[in-house]
């Protein structure tokens, strides 16, 4: 019997079919996951898969990819899944040839037509006896993906499909729902919010063990229960922090997380309650807080979670008198924390720190260069460069991603020629280096590159009101969230247009699009507008508060009373 788990990056998948295995197996019987904690059972699917995850593959086709994808599974169903059926009960894959038509279909775009035949012809007629999709909203799962990484910083680079952007997460959950729908017989569909995941494991082995019995499966889907229209933005805090509060006992990392940026004195209170459990999380969350609480709690979680703590030394808190304090204190044990800390500083203190610490974080001094084009800037790039071997180095991923993240916002001849050198080695760094710039050089490489990564490519139109800006933001129509983060704040027709067009599609980055321009009436109005009709996303409740913090605002007092 074949068990598949499908669902988006970051849906739980992964962790449920792991614990539901061995579950089955403590109730004696023998089962084989073809996935084990993550990791694929063929070391050449395995290769496959780190292959078409990498970045520098830039330029592969929808097409060329499909085959990719195809050829992965195809090799894990013959090497590994079906010897293991003839040999087990239960044979459980995390993902399967489902994965490479959802991408092909709704995450690139190829037509049905193209796709079914090729991953018809490697299935040769197998098909999953159960389909488990575990469902999630996207900002739910990338949340939890981010969490993963912070926790436990990943080895290599970032993954090649995440340069498509949030869209392509929403593309992909709608493929999955619609195969699901297609198929009710074989698909289950599994929703991953708001029950606890013990509960979880439970339903799913009671459901396997029917199965092998020979029993109908559950025919009732695991949902979460409907959400009524919120009507007040007070309402809206309550309902944020009410579903906060339902994971601070279940999945406490998750409401750790979700506090990020938030203040008030009900927000204060929770950090406090999760500092203990989770202080590598709350102090991530403290990122450019400068209010009297967010420097005790740094103060408090310093010797927990260092690096966290001075990673939040960002914005507004970079050059705090008590930051400052803070660099000193750790100076001699956590000098690449503190280098990162120091990126686009330009003051004198920071030089001479950066200075003090080169030869025990040189990399991350030479990162905190970001947006520093002057000499003394590049006297230190130089430095660095020539203790890496030369120009010749920046032919090498590492040494091109540290360079391309230290000219990031400079424009002039010296980064284009690191540029075009640290192309062919991390084409997604190079692309990420054009931060606001509006140079034509800059928006050639935008141009021509932003078809395979639109995240990369509108992350670095942040505020840019130019006709070649917004010409490219609106080509996206309605796909690319992304599209939202790059004119926050700004007013005009042209933005408004263009805000609107969006906001039903994508009402959380909407919101905090906005910026100040939320406390107007119309910004206010289209807030509530959208909670009213999107009152199940929780990722809309966590920006509609972050976004209306101001302590002048009475009905928000109110809420937090």
């Amino acid at each position: 019997m074949l068990i598949v788990f499908e669902g988006i990056d970051g849906s739980g998948k992964t962790t449920l079919s792991n614990r539901v295995a061995r579950e089955l197996r403590r109730a004696g019987l023998r089962v084989r996951h073809v996935r084990e904690d993550g990791k694929l059972a063929s070391p050449v699917s395995e290769g496959l898969r780190l292959f078409t995850k990498n970045p520098r593959n830039l330029a592969l086709t929808p097409m060329a990819e499909l085959l990719l994808y195809a050829a992965r599974e195809t090799q894990l169903l013959e090497e590994v899944t079906r010897p293991a059926l003839a040999e087990y009960e239960i044979v459980i894959a995390d993902r399967f040839l489902y994965t490479a038509e959802v991408l092909a279909r709704w995450g690139r775009g190829l037509p049905e037509h193209e796709v079914r035949p090729v991953l018809d012809a490697c299935a040769r007629g197998l098909q999953p006896d159960r389909v488990f999709l575990i469902d999630v909203d996207p900002a739910i799962a990338r949340a939890r993906r981010r969490i993963s990484k912070l926790l436990a910083p990943p080895q290599g680079t970032s993954s090649r499909k995440g340069l498509a952007g949030v869209g392509m997460q929403a593309r992909l959950r709608a493929g999955y729902r619609s195969l699901a729908a297609e198929s009710p017989e074989r698909w289950s569909l599994i929703e991953n919010a708001d029950v606890p995941l013990d509960t979880l494991v439970t339903l799913l082995v009671q459901e396997v063990q029917r199965l092998v019995k020979g029993e109908a499966p559950d025919a009732a889907p695991v949902r979460a229960r409907p959400v009524s229209p919120i009507r007040s933005l007070a309402e809206a805090r309550v309902r944020f922090l009410s579903r906060l509060d339902g994971w601070m006992k279940e999945e406490p990392q998750l409401a750790a997380w979700f506090l990020a940026g938030l203040e008030g004195p009900d927000i204060e209170q929770r950090r406090k309650l999760l500092a203990g459990q989770c202080p590598a999380l709350i102090a991530h969350g403290l990122t450019g807080l400068t209010d009297a609480s967010a420097w005790d709690l740094r103060r408090q979680l310093e010797e927990a979670a260092p690096v966290q703590v001075l990673g939040s030394l960002k914005d507004l808190a970079a050059e705090d008198p008590e930051a400052w304090a803070l660099r000193e204190r750790w100076e001699t044990r956590k000098q690449e924390a503190i280098a990162d800390s120091l990126e686009g500083l330009d003051a004198e203190r920071a030089w001479t720190l950066r200075e003090r610490i080169y030869f025990s974080a040189a990399e991350q001094v030479v990162g905190s260069l970001a947006g520093l084009g002057g000499e003394r800037a590049w006297e230190e790039r130089g430095r660095w460069l020539s203790d890496m071997g030369g120009e010749a180095a920046l032919g090498l991923e590492r040494v091109a991603r540290i360079a391309c993240r230290s000219i990031r916002g400079v424009d002039d001849e010296r980064a284009w020629e690191w540029r075009e050198r640290a192309w062919e080695a991390a084409p997604d760094a190079v692309l990420r280096s054009l931060d606001r710039l509006d140079s034509e050089r800059a928006w050639e490489l935008r141009e021509r590159h932003v078809a395979r990564a639109p995240r990369a490519v509108l992350g670095t139109m942040e505020g840019l009101d130019v006709p070649r800006a917004w010409a490219l933001r609106e080509s996206f129509g309605v796909q690319c969230e992304e599209v939202l983060d790059s004119f926050v704040g700004m007013e005009g027709a042209t933005a408004w247009k263009l805000r609107l067009a969006l906001a039903d599609t994508w009402p959380a980055a909407t919101v905090k699009n906005l910026g100040p321009l939320a406390f107007t009436p119309r910004g206010r109005s289209l807030i509530e507008r959208l909670l009213e009709s999107h009152p199940h996303d929780f990722a809309l409740l966590r920006q509609a508060v972050r976004a209306t913090q101001d302590p002048t605002t009475q009905e928000l007092r109110d809420a937090s009373a």
